[in-house]
């Protein structure tokens, strides 16, 4: 039976038309991939499996009566930009606002001690 009626054949259709070692290979190679897969999730339902179960409600850490944290915020330079209303170029841009100020002096206000 000849499906070509005389034409070469294509890649594809002389690779779907052969057995030989191609097709062996693909399909040790899928098997691989399967097991592979198969292997991997179990491996991780394992681990899963082996992990201590989640704390209960009445298990979990209690939330303490005041802040034990205060947020505090770093003074930064001015962010103002230029009066005139020019914009700034990239260039004089760099980290405009972000810099930190400079460390006042000891002189300017007293030590909390």
């Amino acid at each position: 039976m000849d499906l070509l009626n005389g034409a070469e054949p294509s890649a594809p259709v002389t690779l779907a038309a052969g057995t030989g070692a191609l097709g062996i290979l693909m399909g040790v190679a899928a098997l691989a991939v399967v097991g592979l897969l198969i292997g991997g999730f179990i491996l991780g339902k394992r681990k899963r499996d082996a992990e201590p179960p989640p704390p209960q409600p009445h298990e979990q850490p209690q939330k303490p009566d005041r802040r034990t944290h205060i947020d505090q915020h770093d003074p930064h330079g001015s962010d103002r930009f230029p009066d005139d209303g020019r914009a700034l170029s990239p260039y004089e841009l760099k980290d405009h606002g972000n810099g930190p100020l400079p460390p006042e002096t000891d002189t300017d206000r007293p030590r909390d001690n």
